[in-house]
Order: structure tokens, then C-alpha cells, then sequence
């Protein structure tokens, strides 16, 4: 494995001014009118700002080329273009990629980016710090919430990845990040507003431009929320992992609100679904618990009429978990009853799990042991 890690001593503030990564365009408009652009120029200035910021990815205002030196100076002594603060990055043997920043003390944020999926790559992003949703075969879910993280806070995610894959300017063709999927840590339909307001920015086509279908958000199940998601005109995920309530209430507990019948009532509801728009539904295969081929036969009744596909995942162990994944010939046996029945269902490759960035795995290093630790303690049990 190439493993890198950075300084862990918090770095001193340097200045107290406001940064400016992770705003809108309209956003953008009050800023500059706080230093002096007259109302005429506003919509220009943060089209041309908004272009220089989330296109070329600029870190110094001077890099600015159609911005008059006066402007210039007076965005530098308001505001800056400072990304959260780099903590930690980890390089799987597999090539997935794992960040740790802080953005706020107390508040810290793992980013995954999992590379040769989809077109090229795909990027993880978290919404909350923590979560509330008590999973319990999720390693993220067993801490408690900290706060739902700013649409600013979610934008910093993606432009850290793209900083560290040199991915600027914006490239057309040949990018390393293709798609960017909500599916870090925390319930994203919970911190709705904020989500919203990161999508704008990320697809907007005047920056960053992944498009909306490029785009993932993922939910438990939070039913009331679903159909304003599907309005973003975004890809929809469902961490589904049961077909049946009573097991269901105790993999994800919010079923115990929204059950089975009223989550399949809201995804049929979702707008454009179609072969092309299908929504991804999440399994999570555990040994003994939802792995028969009885469940399997009961899915493929709940997804009667649903353009879908089932994402197979094998369960990534953490420390303290009570689950076992299935072994390959389980899962091989599940996902060929599905195809059969014309239901899409690949096998996910595990990825990242050695550097504890596979699904369900990610956790605040503030309140986790490290993946050396645990590395070290298994291979101290194996060899005593």
C-alpha cells in the first residue's frame, strides 16, 4: 500500500477572512457588491469570478486575468479561496483514495475517491458529520451526529479531490472524476437545503459541470424528502439491504417511520425514471441474515415496474461489528437469480478496505482508531 500522511498538528489560522470556495454564483453577488461592484457589473463579475474559481480552480485572485488590479486587490483583503485544511490522505494498494480534512475544529470529513467506475472515477461525498440513522451494520452510523455540513463544506469536498488529482482546469474529456455520488457519511436528505445548494454548484456548466445524471445522492428511506430530491433531476440510490420490514427495522431503523410500503410508493412516484434513469438500490449481503435465495425471490417482487439496478455489496468488517459478509458463492447465487428475473445486479468489488475507505467504513478520526492501529493489532493476533 502507498500510504501518505500529513502533519496531524492543526494549523494556526492565519487570517479570519471569509473564503469563498463553495458559493453560488448568485451567492457570489453579494460579496462583490460588499466591496464596491456597482449593481450593472454584479451579474459579469461572479459569472467571470464563479468561472475562475470552479473551471481553473484558483487559489490566488492575482491569477485573475480579466480583472482589473484594483478588484483584484480588494477581493484579497476581503476574502480568500482557502480550501479546508488536509489532515490526512491515504492511498489505497487498489488506487482508491481517502482524505480526512477539518473545516471547522471539531468537525472533520472523509472523502473517497474510487477510481475505474463509471466513466472514469467516482467520488464519495459526505454530508453530515456523523449520523443519526443507527445502521447497524454501518461503521459510520455508530457515531452520533455532529451537525449537517454547509453547502460550502460539501463544494470544499470535491475542489480538495481535484486539487490533489491536478484536475484543473476543468477538463472536457479524459477527467479522473466523472461522477460524484452522496454516499459518505451521513443521511443527505436530512440536510436537504445544503445538498441542493452544492448540486447547483457543482453542475453548473460555467465551472465544475458534472451533470445532474452524473450525480448521486443516496437515502435510507427518508420518504417526505424524496420527491423534492427528484425534482434536482438527480440519480437516486436507496440503501435498501431487506425485503421485509422486521428485518428492515433492525438493519435501518428509520423503516420503523417510513416502512417498506411507503418507500416503494415514494421511489415509483420519482420523476423520469426509465431505463436510462433507473434507480440503484444498495445490499448489503450479510452471512445468515438477508443473503437466501427467499429474499432474493421477495425483491424481485418489490421491484416489479421499477427501472432498477441492485448494487451487491460484500459487507466490509470494522472493528466491533457482530456481521459476517457472505461467501462469493451466496452472493454469485443472489446476483444470478436477480439477472435472471432481468434485474441488473453486479457484485461490487470491495475497494479502499485496507485503508478503511470501503462502504459503510468511514468514520471521524476523532473518534476512530486508525487503519495502521488496527492493521498492526491484526497482524499482532496473527502472529502472538
Amino acid at each position: 500500500m502507498n500510504t501518505t500522511l500529513l502533519d496531524k498538528t492543526p494549523q494556526t489560522q492565519i487570517t479570519s477572512k471569509p473564503t469563498l470556495i463553495g458559493l453560488s454564483m448568485d451567492e457570489l453577488k453579494p460579496c462583490l457588491a460588499q466591496i464596491g461592484v456597482p449593481d450593472n457589473m454584479l451579474r459579469m463579475r461572479s459569472k467571470q469570478l464563479f468561472h475562475w474559481m470552479y473551471h481553473y480552480g484558483i487559489q490566488d485572485f492575482d491569477l485573475i486575468t480579466d480583472m482589473a488590479k484594483e478588484l483584484r486587490q480588494k477581493l484579497k483583503e476581503n476574502f480568500t479561496l482557502d480550501r479546508a485544511e488536509v489532515i490526512e490522505r491515504l492511498v489505497s494498494k487498489d488506487g482508491t483514495r481517502k482524505w480526512l480534512i477539518r473545516t471547522a475544529p471539531g468537525i472533520e470529513i472523509e472523502i473517497v475517491y474510487i477510481p475505474d467506475v463509471a466513466r472514469s472515477g467516482a467520488l464519495c461525498v459526505s454530508s453530515q458529520v456523523g449520523c443519526t440513522l443507527n445502521c447497524s451494520f454501518c461503521h459510520t452510523g455508530t457515531q452520533k451526529l455532529v451537525r449537517n455540513l454547509t453547502s460550502q463544506e460539501i463544494v470544499m469536498q470535491l475542489m480538495i479531490a481535484r486539487d490533489d488529482l491536478s484536475e484543473w482546469p476543468t477538463p472536457f474529456e479524459d477527467r479522473q472524476i466523472t461522477n460524484m455520488v452522496f454516499m459518505g457519511m451521513g443521511e443527505p436528505l436530512y440536510n436537504y437545503e445544503n445538498v441542493a445548494r452544492a448540486i447547483e454548484v457543482i453542475s453548473d456548466g460555467e465551472g465544475i459541470a458534472i451533470g445532474r445524471r452524473r450525480i448521486t445522492v443516496s437515502t435510507s428511506g427518508i420518504v417526505p424528502e424524496m420527491d423534492e430530491l427528484g425534482r434536482l433531476g438527480v440519480m437516486l440510490a436507496v440503501s435498501l439491504h431487506a425485503t421485509n420490514d422486521t428485518l428492515r427495522d433492525v438493519l435501518v431503523p428509520i423503516n420503523k417511520k417510513y416502512n417498506l410500503e411507503m418507500l416503494f410508493d415514494a421511489i415509483r412516484a420519482y420523476p423520469d425514471l426509465s431505463n436510462s434513469k433507473r434507480v440503484t438500490f444498495e445490499y448489503v449481503m450479510l452471512k445468515g441474515v438477508n443473503d437466501s435465495i427467499k429474499e432474493a425471490e421477495i425483491l424481485i417482487k418489490l421491484l416489479r415496474g421499477i427501472p432498477s439496478k441492485v448494487n451487491l455489496i460484500p459487507f466490509n468488517p470494522w472493528p466491533g461489528s457482530n456481521f459476517v459478509s457472505s461467501n462469493h458463492a451466496t452472493i454469485k447465487g443472489f446476483s444470478d437469480r436477480l439477472f435472471n428475473a432481468g434485474i441488473s445486479a453486479p457484485i461490487r468489488r470491495p475497494r479502499g478496505r485496507d485503508i478503511l475507505a470501503a462502504c459503510g467504513q468511514l468514520r471521524s478520526e476523532s473518534v476512530k482508531k486508525r487503519a495502521s492501529a488496527i492493521r498492526a493489532e491484526r497482524e499482532e493476533s496473527l502472529n502472538p
